[in-house]
């Protein structure tokens, strides 16, 4: 589980989005950011969560936030979902998860009795200088927007 708390610093990053353009944090200075982790591109959690991020976008933007998903899919995969779905905001494909084990989001899991590594469903909401300012642990994937903009 990340170690990460509201007031910390968020930890920089770069990684390639779906189209292979290069995000880093650096590029959403001055704004607030969603940064939300997600297991695996196109399953029925992750497909219910990003959506709802995506149908609630003109309020995310209304309140000066900009939304980055980040799985360890690869660029195919997270182009293939984002297309699928029409999503208004970038997916990056963190297939080295450098920025997923920079957020502390790696680690053991639980499904249907076995046990393994995978990506922890977190949200990290960062404010405009970078400082983190809420953690969602518990992502209620259908209902996501409001538990961020509460």
């Amino acid at each position: 589980m990340t170690n990460l708390k509201p007031g910390d610093k968020a930890p920089n990053f770069t990684a390639k989005d779906q189209d292979s353009n290069s995000i880093s944090l650096n590029d959403y200075k001055g704004k607030k950011l969603v940064l939300f982790f997600y297991p695996k591109a196109s399953t029925p959690g992750c497909t219910a969560e990003a959506c709802n991020l995506s149908d609630n976008y003109a309020k995310f933007q209304k309140a000066g936030y900009d939304i980055l998903g980040v799985s360890a899919d690869s660029e195919k995969r997270q182009s293939n979902f984002k297309n699928k779905y029409n999503f208004p905001y970038p997916l990056l494909a963190d297939e080295d998860k450098k920025v997923i084990e920079a957020f502390g989001v790696w680690g053991p899991k639980k499904f249907m009795g076995k046990e393994y590594d995978g990506i922890h469903r977190t949200t990290f909401v960062i404010d405009e200088e970078g400082i983190i300012d809420d953690v969602i642990l518990k992502v209620k994937t259908k209902t996501h927007s409001d538990q961020i903009l509460k």
